[in-house]
C-alpha cells in the first residue's frame, strides 16, 4: 500500500487529511511537527510527503531542505499563507507541488496522484545521452565533463526530456504534461525554477561550465546537441 506522510500541527487539518486518504487507498503515517516528520521520513520511508509550512520549532521550509538532502520523495507543500512569494520559495527549493489552504479535497488527491504517477520509474528507465553529458537511469544521476552529478527525479526527468529531443525546443507546456503531468499548464514556474535548479547544479560539477540548456524566450528549452 502507498504510504503518505502527512506532516501537519493543526489537529482539524490533520484529521481531515487522514480521513481524505485514508479512504482514498492509502496508508497515512501523521507528525505533528518537523523534528518528528523527519524521523518518520527516517524510519518509514514513505511514498510521498504532505509538508505543513507553519511547522512550530523545525518549520516546513527547514523540513524540506533537509528532505532534499536526504531524498527525492515527492512532496507536496501545505500553506495557509496564498502570497506567491511562497509559492515560488517553495518551487524555488525543491517541492514538487504547492497547494494553498483552504484547499478541495478533491484538488488535493489529483495533485497526490499526479506525484505519484511521475514518480513511477518505469517511463523514465531508458538511457539518453550527448558528446559531454550521459544519464545514469539506475541512480537518477547525470555525468557531466566526466562528473557524476545528483538530480531530483523532478530535474532527472526534465533532463531526459530535453536531451531525447536535442537540437528541438521542447515548450514548457510540453514539459509540463511530460514531466509534470500537468496538461492544464497551470504550474508554469515550476519549469522555470527547475531548470534553474538544474542548470545550477551541472555548472557546479564541472568548473562554472554552462550546461548546454538554452531558454527560449516564450517558447520553452532546448538542449544544444555536443559537436
Amino acid at each position: 500500500m502507498t504510504r503518505i506522510l502527512v506532516v501537519e500541527d493543526d489537529a482539524d487539518v490533520a484529521t481531515v487529511l487522514r480521513v481524505l486518504l485514508t479512504r482514498a487507498g492509502y496508508e497515512v503515517l501523521q507528525a505533528e511537527d518537523g523534528r518528528e516528520g523527519m524521523r518518520r521520513l527516517f524510519d518509514a520511508e514513505p511514498d510521498l510527503m504532505v509538508l505543513d509550512i507553519g511547522l512550530p520549532g523545525l518549520d516546513g521550509w527547514q523540513v524540506l531542505e533537509r528532505t532534499r538532502d536526504m531524498t527525492d520523495l515527492p512532496v507536496l507543500l501545505l500553506s495557509a499563507r496564498g502570497a506567491e512569494a511562497d509559492r515560488v520559495r517553495g518551487l524555488r527549493a525543491g517541492a514538487d507541488d504547492y497547494l494553498g489552504k483552504p484547499f478541495g479535497h478533491e484538488e488535493l488527491l489529483a495533485r497526490i496522484e499526479a506525484l505519484l504517477r511521475r514518480a513511477g520509474p518505469a517511463r523514465w528507465a531508458g538511457a539518453a545521452q550527448d558528446t559531454a553529458l550521459r544519464l545514469v537511469p539506475e541512480r537518477r544521476s547525470a555525468v557531466w565533463r566526466g562528473v557524476e552529478v545528483r538530480l531530483s527525479d523532478i530535474e532527472y526527468r526534465l533532463l531526459q526530456m530535453l536531451v531525447r529531443n536535442r537540437g528541438r525546443v521542447v515548450t514548457t507546456e510540453q514539459l509540463l504534461t511530460e514531466v509534470w503531468d500537468d496538461p492544464a499548464g497551470l504550474g508554469r514556474d515550476r519549469v522555470k525554477f527547475a531548470v534553474l535548479r538544474l542548470r545550477r547544479k551541472l555548472q557546479q560539477a564541472a568548473d562554472r561550465a554552462d550546461p548546454p540548456i538554452e531558454s527560449i524566450r516564450g517558447l520553452g528549452y532546448r538542449y544544444l546537441p555536443g559537436p
